[in-house]
């Protein structure tokens, strides 16, 4: 197992893999046989940037058994996805604006999120299975007033795409066993969801072979698995971490005027 990250130090990029509290620092692509420099830093000394940058953030929604029956939703024949914008992804530790416009309810959203590490079209599900680099964790953050605002027109987009709506990090793990995985969300240091990645309607291998028929995946693109039970609207000043072991711990505050 490896857990890779993308950092800043001294305002300038960098990638490695974190080993304790230590990053050995790689040159080259991350999802291309990324070279050791031989440089070692300590991980207190770098601020975390985006472990990737997706061209695609596709997002999954209804996706759980659990979630399902206590909304009492009929389990989704294929995959029901949408895709956030560039300007709404978040590393960790930054803090994430509340929208301008809009004052609504705004809820968190943990879930586990697929990192794709290799080109990906209409691919078996053997295929799809060795297209998967590795897993992060992710915020799916939504202005959950807006998606049914109109009743002529779901406002999906809209809803998730504000600035800061798609927290990723803080590093990409590989050689997780995804079944085994529970994704914990804490809000303001008090659990409000727990819940384990089993119970998905639709695998990671079998979203990346049925998404891979649809469009062409490529490295760095990003598939957020959906949500469980638990989500609840947060206020300015929150303080949301997503929890999953083998990746570590998201973090980020939420408001305009937030700071970490």
């Amino acid at each position: 197992m490896a857990q890779w990250i993308a950092f800043f130090r001294g305002g300038e990029p960098g990638f490695g893999q974190v080993e304790g509290d230590r990053v050995i620092v790689y040159e080259g692509e991350i999802f291309d046989e990324p070279r050791r420099t031989g440089a070692e830093i300590a991980l207190t000394d770098v601020s975390f940037d985006l472990p990737c940058r997706p061209g695609k953030f596709i997002a999954l929604w209804n996706n759980y058994h659990a979630h399902a029956a206590k909304q009492n939703l009929a389990i989704p024949a294929e995959p029901l996805y949408f895709i956030k914008t560039p300007n709404s992804y978040c590393a960790h530790d930054h803090a994430v604006p509340s929208p301008i416009g809009y004052d609504g309810r705004v809820v968190y959203e943990g879930e586990l999120g697929i990192v794709i590490g290799r080109q990906c079209k209409n691919p078996s599900e053997e295929e799809a299975a060795q297209a998967i680099f590795g897993f992060t964790c992710i915020n799916d953050i939504t202005a959950l007033d807006l998606i049914a605002k109109d009743s002529s027109f779901a406002q999906w987009t809209r809803a998730k795409c504000f600035d800061g709506f798609g927290v990723i990090g803080p590093v990409i793990a590989t050689g997780l066993d995804w079944k085994s995985l529970n994704v914990r969300t804490l809000l303001n240091g008090r659990e409000r969801q727990n819940y384990p990645c089993s119970d998905m309607i639709f695998s990671p291998e079998k979203l990346v072979h049925t998404l891979g028929q649809d469009m062409t995946l490529e490295p760095g693109d990003v598939i957020a698995c959906g949500t469980s039970l638990g989500v609840l609207p947060m206020k300015p000043g929150a303080v949301v971490e997503v929890h999953i072991e083998g990746i570590g711990m998201l973090r980020n505050i939420y408001g305009a005027q937030a700071a970490i």
